[in-house]
This record gives C-alpha cells, sequence and structure tokens, in this order.
C-alpha cells in the first residue's frame, strides 16, 4: 500500500534527523561573485547545483518559489523541471505556488506538479473554498501545505479576522486538521515571524500533521519559539524553511561552503532545541 504523505514527511525528518527545509529561491543580483562571472547560460544551473550539493547533507526538505524562477524565463523554468531530479526522493520537494482555483483547474496544477515536474508537495490557499483541494484528496501520496497564517506583515489584514471559530487563520488550522485526518495528505504554512499562534496551530492538529514554517533567517521570526512550540510529541513534524540566509550566506569564492555551513549550524541549532524539549 503507498505510503501517505504525512507518514513519508515523518521518515523522512526522522532518517535525515533534520527539520531543515532550504528554499531554492534564485535572485541574479544576490548571486556570488564566481556565479556573476559564468556565461549567462550557465549561471542559474551552476548555482542551484552548488547549493544542493553544499546543503544536502544537513537537509530534510527543498522549497522552490515559482516566482523566483520565472525571470529566468525558460531557463527558470527547464531548472524547476531539473531540480526535483537533482534533489532525489529521500529529501522532500516543495513547489511553493500558492495556488487556489476551481477544482477543474488545481487538478491540471496537481498533474504538473507530481506527475510531470516531480515534486512531492505543494502550497495552497483555501481562498475558493475547501471544495478546490478536492482534486489532492485522490492521491495521499503528494501532499498540499495549506497557508494558515503567512510571515509577512500584511498577514494580518485578512488572516485575523474574527470568526465563529476563532481568528480565520485558526479556523483554517481546525480545517486542515480534518482533512489530515481524513486523506493523510494535508499541512499547514505558519509564518515563523507569528510567533503566539505555534501553540495553538499545534494542539489544533496534534501529531503528525506538518507545519511548514517560512521566516526564519533573513526575516526574523523565532526559531525557538517555532521548534519548541511546534513540533509533535515525537520532536517532528515541522520544516524550518529558510532561503536566503542559506543560499546567499556569502558572495565569494566560498559561496558554497557557507551554504553548507549555514545549513548546518540551522540544523544544530534546532536539534538542540528538540534535545532540550526531550530533557524537560
Amino acid at each position: 500500500m503507498p505510503q501517505r504523505f504525512i507518514d513519508r514527511v515523518d521518515r523522512i525528518l526522522k532518517a535525515r534527523d533534520s527539520l531543515v527545509c532550504v528554499g531554492l529561491d534564485p535572485d541574479p543580483a544576490l548571486f556570488p561573485k564566481p556565479v556573476r562571472a559564468l556565461p549567462a547560460r550557465r549561471r542559474l544551473d551552476r548555482f542551484l547545483d552548488g547549493i544542493v550539493d553544499a546543503t544536502a547533507p544537513h537537509t530534510a526538505a527543498y522549497k522552490m518559489q515559482l516566482a523566483a524562477y520565472l525571470p529566468f524565463g525558460e531557463a527558470g523554468i527547464r531548472a524547476l523541471l531539473r531540480l526535483p531530479r537533482k534533489i532525489g526522493n529521500t529529501r522532500l520537494r516543495i513547489l511553493d505556488l500558492k495556488a487556489n482555483d476551481i477544482p477543474n483547474t488545481m487538478r491540471f496544477v496537481r498533474d504538473a506538479a507530481f506527475r510531470e515536474m516531480g515534486f512531492d508537495a505543494i502550497t495552497v490557499t483555501p481562498w475558493l473554498g475547501w471544495e478546490t483541494l478536492g482534486p489532492f484528496h485522490d492521491d495521499p501520496t503528494h501532499g498540499v501545505f495549506v497557508v494558515a497564517h503567512s510571515s509577512n506583515p500584511g498577514s494580518v489584514d485578512f488572516q485575523e479576522i474574527p470568526t465563529p471559530r476563532g481568528p480565520l487563520w485558526l479556523a483554517v488550522i481546525g480545517e486542515v486538521r480534518r482533512l489530515a485526518h481524513a486523506h493523510g495528505n494535508v499541512g499547514a504554512v505558519v509564518g515563523a515571524t507569528f510567533s503566539d499562534g505555534f501553540r495553538l496551530a499545534r494542539s489544533a492538529l496534534g501529531n503528525k500533521v506538518p507545519i511548514l514554517v517560512p521566516g526564519i533567517g533573513a526575516q526574523g521570526g523565532s526559531l525557538a519559539t517555532a521548534v519548541r512550540e511546534g513540533v509533535d510529541a515525537e520532536g517532528r513534524a515541522l520544516l524550518i524553511s529558510a532561503s536566503r540566509s542559506i543560499i546567499f550566506a556569502s558572495s565569494g569564492k566560498d559561496w558554497k561552503k557557507a551554504a553548507g555551513t549555514e545549513a548546518a549550524r540551522l540544523k544544530l541549532q534546532i536539534n538542540q532545541l528538540r534535545a532540550g524539549l526531550r530533557r524537560a
């Protein structure tokens, strides 16, 4: 019987002994000097391959934001098609789309992301209604992370609107729990800058339902709070995503080594926090 997505997440996090998710979001303005010195057609692939090779020993997942690839045109799309194969299936491969549309359109998104491109999960929003996620329930081996509370300052404009079930973001979390238990392939996105929410989110979700956490690193979210209050009873079910702080850790000739060092540092910090929880 095929393994459910949430069970696969748990297995990978345990096997890698890591909750680190590296955000592969290339920005040509921030490329290291040795990469900028290459012919234009080689820069993107050389940079991405270097980051993956350097960080792979320390990470459990990679997340690719579609918008970061579109400015590269065809080269960016080719990179997105190639990266899941480069990374392999021993780590999670997440396509950050924040997609939402009518079910028929979401079926196209599902088929493209999972069957054609080789990703394990995508990010979605529930704005058009929960029926829009229906096409994803047919395949429990691939997952969706539903944006509940994002890390940007303007998230409060809508995500904290009061509802009969509490703030809107917490009502979303409640539905994520229901879908996760029913289908085994749904998680939540909770931004690290919204540190007050992790205790409530984990309490509502229970064990094994994964939380994807953007906002660590350059955005300044609290790592300690995210780990202490976001992990489940087994100290897992949490993916801490960092992009700029890792992939642009250095602009010099040591850029690959610096990225690996930063990923290793983040993994160590997280695991020390987890160890403290176990002792407590």
